[in-house]
């Protein structure tokens, strides 16, 4: 028996399989609209989420992904030096537009347009990462590893000193 998954959902999985990446796309009871509900909703540790942030470049108006764990929040004065990108936050209406997908249900790839990425070096202590798959009910699950291919991202430490 096939399940059928809401129509952006399938487009995750519809684009993960044209790119030749393995991963099942599946639905949750629960929602998984934050880390802690996706981690809840997986079983996992929170910091085992790849949450998929959009921010509006402020010099260029383009969005720009961030992948970071679940357990850190994002430090984008050391992004902007880094990378010299001054980053702003993107309304829903933006990323909607931008990206194709809402807030809550972001995938890592697969969006209406490449996005530069960026991704969370603490990521890498994980042996699998849990991602949003289009919608605040769906995931899946892949290795750290298979980011950067996955995303065309780059690997910064982008998370805030506790």
């Amino acid at each position: 028996m096939t399940v059928e998954l809401p129509e952006s959902a399938q487009r995750v999985q519809d684009f993960l399989s044209a790119k030749g990446f393995s991963f099942f796309v599946r639905e949750l009871p629960g929602s998984c609209r934050t880390a802690e509900e996706a981690a809840l909703s997986v079983g996992c540790e929170v910091g085992q989420i790849a949450k998929s942030l959009v921010f509006r470049d402020e010099t260029t108006d383009d969005p720009i992904l961030i992948i970071a764990s679940g357990a850190n929040r994002v430090d984008l004065n050391k992004i902007e030096k880094v990378t010299g990108q001054k980053l702003g936050r993107a309304s829903g209406s933006y990323v909607k537009e931008r990206v194709g997908y809402a807030i809550g249900g972001i995938p890592p790839a697969g969006h209406r347009m490449p996005l530069s990425t960026l991704l969370d070096q603490d990521l890498q202590r994980y042996d699998i990462l849990w991602a949003a798959a289009g919608t605040p009910f769906t995931v899946f699950s892949l290795k750290p590893g298979d980011l950067p291919g996955l995303t065309g991202g780059r690997w910064l430490d982008l998370a805030q000193s506790s």
